[in-house]
């Protein structure tokens, strides 16, 4: 079975102003490599040989950059939103997706093993899965509890909240695309939240390893910093040969 990914890659990158007032956020550099060629090399790393780019600004450039894919030992191809449709609303405009594929946002550093994570869902027979990891949110003050009459029932000083994030990794069924209407831009918290509502089966893939979002600047330095003198731990050994 040929493994089929969807980067989505269309995203202007007002957040990491002012590094993309020049380059597409995709074509951003982790050190001397581009963030979405990292997830590419990744993707090809773990099997998947066709990628498509779901591209809207300055897709010309990411175009160019990455050509046909053969440069990297894949098939890439090309969706163009020419109007804005949220995080999920490209997927309508791929007329080709097989029953499953893996989708994931193209500004995302991380060392899950993306071929275990796709065959999981794969497994699992779910319309949706997310890989997910934890996070910790420190609150600088102290924190009440009241009930209905504004009675204090609780109290915590200070307290570091646990959080389960979506980490913008995620394995789609073919199925879920009637929750995405055609032309209408649509996010990804409004498909979850439309599935729940249909009480379609959504599962979480936790994830203990490394993850970062690079959506602001001092994301973009955080993830140099880390990568630098460390790809191998983001790349998926090659096979013996």
């Amino acid at each position: 079975m040929e493994k089929r990914a969807v980067v989505l890659a269309g995203g202007r990158g007002t957040r990491l102003r002012p590094y993309t007032i020049t380059f597409p956020k995709p074509l951003m550099p982790i050190g001397e490599t581009p963030i979405l060629e990292i997830v590419l090399k990744q993707l090809v790393s773990h099997g998947f040989s066709r990628i498509t780019l779901a591209v809207s600004h300055q897709a010309a450039l990411i175009r160019t950059f990455f050509g046909d894919g053969s440069k990297w030992g894949a098939t890439v191809d090309y969706s163009l939103e020419t109007t804005p449709l949220g995080t999920m609303g490209p997927l309508r405009l791929i007329a080709d997706l097989p029953e499953n594929v893996l989708v994931m946002n193209g500004y995302v550093l991380t060392d899950l093993d993306y071929a275990e994570f796709f065959d999981w869902h794969c497994r699992e027979g779910a319309g949706l899965s997310i890989g997910a990891t934890e996070r910790e949110q420190y609150v600088d003050f102290g924190v009440l509890t009241s009930n209905g009459r504004d009675e204090v029932v609780g109290f915590q000083e200070k307290p570091t909240l646990r959080y389960l994030v979506s980490m913008g990794v995620y394995g789609l069924n073919r199925r879920v695309l009637d929750w995405l209407p055609p032309g209408e831009p649509l996010g990804f918290d409004q498909l979850v939240l439309r599935l729940l509502e249909a009480r379609q089966r959504i599962v979480v893939r936790r994830h203990p390893g490394y993850w970062l979002d690079i959506g602001r600047p001092e994301d973009f330095e955080r993830a140099t910093e880390d990568f630098a003198g460390q790809e191998s731990r983001f790349f998926r050994p090659p096979l013996p040969g």
